[in-house]
């Protein structure tokens, strides 16, 4: 049996961090600080939780989180075996059922006989063996500390979610059911159109809300991370920045009219008995009650439940490209790993590739199997290579995206054809293995 390895955090990196270890005979110390603190968006004592969307982005392969996650199939992902049996109906995309997911990692983590949970919060990082640090976006103040006092300072930046509503509160007589193009099964997401008159006054009333403070902050103008843009802060941008955003009403037709709405909010099933659904794009730092207020503007929600409100919270992440190798080991000390969205990759399935990559070189390291970096032509492979260029200058938190792939010898011109040519060239790597 190989060396104890301790993991620091049982988010989504940190959980598929100790499977990896566990899964190649290596014992796991598994240090998680609920259910005794919780940081301010964590609700359940439950392991992997989910605290934004309950989508993990597309599921076709030849697209860029497509592809990321059929090569964490092909490595052996624990989070993408849970994943797939906990889907619920979201057209193109795989989301969850939040709650199912966490329960079935957490089962698996806590049966494990390789994984010791241990509850309890680490202030320091450890100073002897082998550590994956994967405490997670919302590391808490005492690490963080420690962790700026030996390598610098810190980034950050606000992440926000959206709100959740009852399914027998939504207004079906404002209401459709229908997947953007026909994608998916018909009633894979409810759509709440509006019209020219109804968009205009919701609008004016979402820039002008009351928004909840954030400390030392603009609350204004934070600096947010653009996947995860309040829609309050993208309303700011232009009358009609959020009805080519989130509510674009393209690839939709109202039943009622026939015609295409001018603006469209689309909710997507949250759990898989489809008696709650979450509003898609409408992440938020408006106080509660102005949710309910400026939302109930869409017919549809008039008379909306909210089950959760949105909120918005701050993200850590470490300058990676200056201390971090493309394994996630520390460059000044092999032993400690960082795994995550603390390193600056930015998703969840994104967060647990680090998680997975870590854990096997962490197992590397104390002699159970051999250190993998994919190339850099595979989706985890490019996000390793990022967060560990020395020669990015801003740094800012990335997600799986084709651009960070280098270019294909014969580029084909057609759009679908060349993601197609970008994940087949992927995949060729692990077939190979």
């Amino acid at each position: 049996m190989s060396d104890t390895v301790r993991v620091i955090g049982a988010g989504l990196a940190g959980c598929e961090a100790a499977w990896q270890l566990a899964k190649r005979g290596v014992e796991v110390e598994l240090y998680e600080m609920k259910p005794t603190k919780k940081t301010p968006a964590h609700k359940t004592d439950l392991f992997a939780e989910l605290v934004c969307s309950n989508s993990f982005k597309a599921a076709r392969v030849n697209s860029a989180a497509g592809l990321l996650k059929e090569e964490m199939r092909r490595l052996g992902s624990l989070l993408m075996e849970c994943a797939d049996e906990c889907s619920v109906p979201a057209g193109g995309a795989l989301a969850v059922d939040r709650t199912l997911f966490s329960e079935m990692v957490t089962e698996k983590i806590r049966q494990c006989e390789n994984i010791t949970v241990i509850e309890k919060e680490l202030e320091k990082l450890p100073e002897d063996g082998v550590n994956i640090i994967a405490t997670g976006p919302l590391t808490s103040d005492s690490l963080a500390l420690d962790i700026r006092e030996r390598f610098g300072s810190a980034l950050s930046f606000f992440d926000a979610a959206a709100p959740i509503v009852t399914a027998e509160s939504i207004d079906m007589s404002c209401a459709f059911s229908a997947s953007r193009y026909g994608k998916g099964d018909g009633d894979d997401y409810i759509n709440c159109p509006m019209n020219k008159e109804e968009y205009e006054r919701f609008h004016e009333e979402l820039v002008n809300a009351e928004r909840t403070p954030l400390h030392g902050v603009d609350v204004q103008n934070p600096k947010v991370y653009e996947g995860c843009m309040p829609i309050e802060v993208m309303a700011q941008r232009g009358a009609d920045t959020i009805r080519f955003g989130p509510m674009k009403p393209v690839g939709l037709k109202d039943p009622r009219t026939g015609h295409r709405p001018w603006a469209v909010l689309q909710l997507r099933k949250e759990n898989a008995g489809g008696t709650m659904y979450n509003l898609v794009g409408f992440q938020t730092n408006l106080k509660f009650g102005e949710q309910k207020r400026v939302f109930g503007l869409i017919p549809a929600l008039a008379n909306a439940e909210f089950v959760r409100y949105g909120v918005m919270h701050r993200n850590t992440f470490i300058d990676s490209p200056r201390l971090l190798n493309s394994d996630f080991s520390l460059r000044e000390n092999g032993n400690i790993f960082f795994a995550g969205q603390m390193t600056g990759v930015e998703g969840y399935m994104e967060s647990a590739s680090s998680g997975l990559i870590a854990g096997i070189n962490a197992a590397a390291r104390v002699g159970a199997g051999e250190k993998l970096v994919p190339p850099d032509y595979t989706m985890i492979g490019a996000l390793c290579a990022y967060i560990s260029d020395e020669s990015v200058k801003d740094f800012q938190p990335m997600g799986a995206n084709l651009g960070v792939l280098p270019p294909l010898e014969n580029r084909p011109r057609d759009k679908q054809e060349r993601a197609q040519a970008y994940a087949d060239r992927a995949l060729a790597f692990y077939a190979a293995r």
